[in-house]
């Protein structure tokens, strides 16, 4: 009998994309700029997960980004995205925070 390898689920690909950063120097950088100052929703590291994702999907508009993170929505959570991702989102906090 060969053997069929196991296909991961997508929410464990791309957290395990993730695992190399190092969430403690991440928040001290957030903290020392004040990346999150008056932030209730969508935090930084949101932000952070959100522009990566649309990178190795090679997503070109906030549109696109959006239209593809509203597909895998139940997923969504499970990657360390907490909230529902809209353009408006997206592009506030991109003009907001360098």
């Amino acid at each position: 009998m060969i053997a069929r390898p196991r296909s991961t689920s997508f929410s464990r690909q791309f957290a395990h994309l993730f695992e190399t950063v190092y969430w403690y120097e991440f928040d001290l950088c957030v903290s020392r700029y004040q990346g999150n100052l008056g932030i209730k929703n969508f935090t930084c590291w949101e932000q952070f997960l959100v522009m990566s994702f649309a990178q190795f999907c090679y997503r070109e508009s906030l549109r696109d980004i959006e239209y593809c993170l509203e597909s895998i929505g139940s997923k969504l959570y499970h990657c360390g995205i907490k909230s529902r991702v809209r353009k408006s989102t997206l592009s506030d906090a991109n003009k907001d925070r360098d």
